[in-house]
């Protein structure tokens, strides 16, 4: 062999070496490296398993617990009908718009009623309350004098003896979110809008399991040859998982997550609760900060209908909002939204959910949107505040904002809208009369009803709609001679000492306060008109008599009158509250005067009626309690007083403005240099505290009689009411002389008709000296001499106790 052919073969054999170190090599890492990848596999699966889990778990949680955050439900009290109900034309029709109802020549549809005169024929929606559910019906009514002259159904086939229109919603109480959204079920929508939904979003709906393969490819495609985005592929499943777990991010982790979720939510869940999940979550709108979620309020807010009520072309509208609800907002965009609801009837005809003739009928209609969007806030921010102090104490805020409650109140939205109507411009008009800087007067105005203490209106300022300072439950203000019916109602009491025969001292008053301190008060025309009595001192709102009578019962026992009616504030121990110096909201007032209006009964006053949860369980009622805090008899006596004030006393104006059937009582309060002017007073049927003044405590230049009084007596000229209990029966009936509180003497002249409770009317008559003989004529031959006059004995003078009290 030669050296070259030797030097080739070491060669080989170094190269034949390498290789098989090579291949070894190869080899060996070949084999770490399938260890490594099973070991990747195998991780990346438990991972995989886990993360799936995880989603899994997040799925099921969401869905079957609470799955929104809802907000609360305010509703007035429904509108019972029956006959010999009160009840006016005008207000049922005010309450029926509302509601929301239409009004056409033809009710065919539920939210629907056409009116001739009085007479009405009203399809009802129907409603779920908190003690039973009331179904929709087609009825006829007829008013007539104020009253329900006749009621029942259309067709004329069945009686009707008792029926209630649903509740007027007066607010809500947002979640955190601000999210709003009316829950419907499957059941409570048109079909036609189901079908509509799934011809346009997703056809192959009932046959997927979450995630279409060939929509997506379609969708891929499509999109390629555009060049941007034209179509998707995303089922209603997937969209309902993007809005209900997911964010809007755009990235393919994010569209994995969202395709697993989908297959989860189908895998578990049935189609129908998975296409009523989509019917209440989709985002259809924005109201400022406020939401709009779901075609139950969806319909509402655009068409102020119910879902049930909608037609073919304003449900198109709705389906086309799902694909952007800000892009294609009616409101906004008319053209826009216009041309993609054409769209979407185009596709409901194609796929047959209507027919040619109904897409072209369908077509041709405008928008036909609502003008005025329903705004989120409630129209009644005041009533709601006090709705909300009665809630806090018996639920969590967390609940109050998110747990979807139904709260009925008490609130009468035909009187609530009257007392705003009212209050604004009867304040106007006395700002401009005491030439005070516009917008400086402010007021505010309670009315509930006698039996039950029930809120029906509250108006918290001139501005009724702004959800500011609440002058009717936070306003501290001066009460002024308000304070005296309790006085008086304390000395009452004492039936042995007092009764509204009783004599009192109209002059001057000296109080000891301390060793060296005195308080001196006046009347208000600074006059002193002698010894009256009880009853007049009260129609004539009399400081002094006031003072000397509280002081002789005691500051004790009058703040005792005052708590026992209600009042819930701390009263200091002085005795300038006799004249009214304390504070106190016009609630406060409120409850006070409901307490005598109610004969001496204290029922705390509340707007709640009743809480329900979504499911219809009743989870709080709110019942009457009642306490009596004073005599029957006394308080008999005072409205009596408080009855007289309005015909002869600070408030006699109402005499002349209310029909002489609207008996009511009340009294006047006006505060140091005229800076609080207050009315507070009742019929048999309502209660109703006025406040006027200003913010910045100037005077206003108006007493309780030209000011507060102004609104008070604007409201009771129109508000439907009942007159005064007749309580006479209840006690003894004496003329009087009112000269000396005793049984009036025919002979003597005037005598005031004044009641007492039986066993202490006085039982001694007045006696006066009767009159002279005639004198003789000139040209008589001898005159008769006059008999000599009997001196007057001293009488015994009921009122003598008070001569030297407080000197």
């Amino acid at each position: 062999m030669s050296q070259e052919a030797g030097q080739e073969t070491q060669q080989e054999a170094l190269w034949l070496r390498f290789f098989k170190g090579a291949w070894f090599v190869l080899a060996l890492f070949g084999r770490v490296f399938r260890i490594l990848f099973l070991v990747v596999l195998v991780l990346g699966l438990l991972v995989g398993i886990v993360y799936t889990m995880q989603l899994d778990e997040k799925v099921r949680t969401q869905f079957e617990g609470r799955r929104w955050e809802l907000p609360a439900r305010v509703f007035a009290r429904p509108l019972d009908m029956y006959e010999g109900q009160q009840l006016y034309a005008d207000h049922l029709e005010e309450e029926m718009k509302l509601l929301g109802y239409r009004k056409v020549d033809d009710p065919l549809e539920t939210g629907q009623y056409r009116r001739t005169g009085d007479a009405f024929m009203i399809n009802t929606r129907g409603f779920k309350f908190a003690d039973d559910m009331e179904p929709a019906r087609s009825i006829k009514v007829s008013v007539k004098d104020g009253k329900v002259a006749s009621l029942g159904y259309s067709d004329g086939k069945n009686p009707l003896n008792l029926m209630r229109l649903e509740p007027v919603l007066i607010g809500n109480f947002y979640p955190r979110q601000n999210e709003d959204r009316v829950l419907v079920k499957q059941s409570e929508v048109s079909p036609l809008l189901i079908r509509g939904l799934l011809a346009v979003e997703d056809k192959k709906f009932y046959e997927h399991q979450g995630v279409n393969p060939m929509a997506i490819a379609r969708a891929v495609v499509a999109n390629l040859k555009a060049g941007h985005t034209v179509q998707g592929g995303s089922t209603l499943t997937q969209q309902l998982v993007k809005n209900f777990y997911l964010t809007n991010e755009r990235s393919w982790q994010r569209k994995l997550k969202e395709a697993m979720m989908a297959f989860l939510l189908e895998l578990h869940y049935p189609k129908k609760d998975i296409l009523e999940a989509y019917l209440n979550e989709i985002h259809l709108g924005q109201d400022g900060d406020r939401a709009i979620h779901g075609f139950g309020l969806a319909a509402q807010f655009y068409f102020n209908r119910q879902a049930k009520e909608l037609k073919s072309d304003q449900i198109a509208m709705l389906i086309g909002l799902a694909k952007g609800a800000g892009y294609y907002d009616p409101r906004r965009f008319p053209e826009r939204a216009l041309e993609r609801r054409n769209l979407v009837l185009q596709v409901m005809n194609k796929e047959g959910v209507i027919t040619a003739a109904e897409y072209q009928e369908a077509v041709k209609r405008s928008l036909d949107v609502s003008e005025h969007k329903p705004s989120g806030a409630s129209p009644f921010p005041a009533y709601l505040d006090l709705v909300r102090q009665q809630l806090q104490r018996d639920y969590k805020e967390e609940d109050v904002h998110s747990a979807g409650l139904m709260i009925f109140t008490a609130m009468d939205p035909i009187v609530q809208l009257t007392a705003e109507t009212i209050l604004q411009k009867r304040v106007a008009q006395l700002e401009r009369s005491q030439r005070i800087k516009k917008g400086m007067l402010n007021g505010a105005l309670i009315i509930s009803s006698v039996q039950g203490g029930e809120v029906m209106a509250l108006v918290g300022s001139r501005d009724v709609r702004y959800a500011g300072y609440n002058r009717a439950l936070t306003a501290q203000r001066q009460i002024g001679s308000l304070v005296k019916p309790a006085i008086y109602l304390t000395a009452l009491e004492n039936k042995r000492k007092y009764n509204l025969g009783t004599r009192v001292s109209d002059g001057p008053v000296t109080v000891k306060i301390d060793r060296n301190k005195y308080w001196q008060p006046r009347n208000y025309d600074h006059r002193n008109i002698g010894y009256i009595t009880v009853l007049k001192a009260l129609t004539l709102s009399r400081n002094t008599p006031a003072v000397r009578i509280g002081v002789d019962v005691g500051l004790d026992k009058v703040i005792n009158t005052l708590h026992g009616l209600g009042v819930s504030t701390k009263i200091p121990e002085y005795p300038s509250i006799l004249l009214g110096a304390l504070e106190m909201a016009p609630i406060d007032v409120q409850q006070m005067y409901q307490s005598i209006a109610a004969g001496g009964s204290y029922s705390p006053l509340k707007a709640i009626r009743s809480v329900m949860n979504l499911q219809g369980k009743v989870l709080t009622r709110y019942p009457l309690t009642v306490k009596q805090v004073a005599s029957p008899e006394a308080t008999d006596l005072l409205i009596y007083a408080m009855h007289n004030i309005t015909r002869e006393g600070t408030a006699k104006e109402l005499s002349s403005v209310l029909p002489s059937w609207k008996k009511v009582a009340g009294k006047t309060g006006t505060t140091n240099d005229k800076k609080d002017s207050w009315f507070a007073g009742f019929s048999g049927q309502h209660v109703a505290t006025v406040w006027v003044g200003r913010d910045d405590n100037k005077p206003t230049n108006m007493t309780g009689g030209t000011g507060a009084l102004k609104v008070w007596e604007d409201l009771f000229r129109v508000l439907p009411t009942k007159p005064l209990q007749d309580t006479s029966s209840r006690m003894v009936w004496v003329n009087i002389d009112p000269t000396s509180g005793l049984r009036a003497n025919p002979a003597c002249g005037s005598s005031v008709r004044t009641p007492f409770i039986k066993g202490t009317q006085p039982q001694k008559t007045h006696y006066c000296a009767p009159p002279p003989a005639p004198v003789a004529e000139p040209s008589a031959p001898a005159a008769v001499p006059a008999a000599a006059p009997v001196p007057m004995p001293r009488s015994s003078d009921p009122s003598n106790w008070i001569d030297n009290l407080m000197q």
